[in-house]
């Protein structure tokens, strides 16, 4: 498993949900390709699980400190486990793209099995910069928005 990828990347320690995180918002073609590519290392897959799905989402009151349920996302659920082996990999999206939550698994799996480790940890930074980025461009986006009523 690939727990810290600071050898690779700089990136330092990153949690196992975090970058599942990371790889539920990577880059569509990207995260399909690179399942693609660690396919053959990985040998004979089980498929565990494959559907689509409601789950609740969850949401914090940040005045009253309470957790409640905001409502029902549709989400995309695949979990793999490698033949002969108790490796396993999951990955679940919104939407309902089962290829895209299989790449997911797919390189969990790969990640979990130890298989490829450096370029799997270079792909995990590289698409949580990405992300990163694409969060500091909405949020921008979203301030420029913003009302001082004071002005007024």
């Amino acid at each position: 498993m690939i727990d810290d990828i600071s050898g690779a990347t700089g990136a330092g320690t990153m949690s196992h949900a975090h970058w599942l995180d990371t790889l539920a918002r990577a880059d569509d073609a990207a995260l399909k390709a690179m399942a693609e590519e660690l396919l053959p290392a990985l040998g004979e897959i089980e498929v565990v699980q494959s559907r689509t799905g409601l789950v609740m989402l969850p949401m914090r009151d940040t005045v009253a400190g309470t957790d409640f349920h905001l409502g029902e996302v549709l989400v995309a659920e695949a979990h793999i486990r490698l033949a002969g082996t108790a490796t396993e990999g999951y990955g679940m999206v919104t939407g309902r793209d089962l290829e895209r939550a299989m790449a997911m698994a797919v390189i969990d799996a790969a990640a979990m099995a130890e298989t490829d480790t450096t370029r799997i940890a270079q792909f995990i930074a590289t698409e949580a910069e990405r992300s990163r980025q694409a969060d500091v461009e909405r949020l921008c986006a979203v301030e420029a928005t913003r009302v001082d009523m004071e002005t007024f």
